[in-house]
């Protein structure tokens, strides 16, 4: 995979947090060309050795693989989860002008100082 190259990535969030200023946040800071924020749906997996579930809203992140590793470090200094769904899928394909927009949209900082803990939504903790 090239750096150029667009890619999706997955993002949980609960329900009840602010997503809106995470989503904004992330595309404020040209981590992210666009965050669809799907409606909220019910989450069933394992945490600390017991099955859980939680109201949780999805998010499709469009980045590009040069992107990413700034994206997944503000994500973890901003997302609530102590381990946060970061899942990065490839794009194959797509429309050309499209995939020029979405890489246009992302500006990969020139070191992770440009990220700070004290910009975007308060992260609080959930174990």
């Amino acid at each position: 995979m090239t750096e150029r190259e667009v890619v999706l990535v997955l993002i949980t969030f609960p329900e009840d947090g602010d997503v809106a200023s995470f989503a904004t946040c992330l595309v404020e800071e040209r981590l992210a060309a666009c965050v669809n924020v799907l409606p909220a749906v019910e989450s069933v997996y394992r945490w600390d050795g017991a099955v859980a579930r939680a109201r949780e809203r999805q998010l499709i992140v469009k980045t590009t693989a040069r992107g990413v590793e700034a994206l997944r470090a503000r994500v973890v200094q901003l997302h609530p989860y102590e381990i946060p769904e970061f899942l990065q899928l490839p794009v194959t394909g797509g429309d050309d002008r499209y995939l020029a927009w979405v890489r246009a949209g992302v500006q990969v900082p020139a070191s992770s100082a440009l990220i700070d803990d004290a910009a975007g939504p308060d992260p609080t903790r959930r174990g």
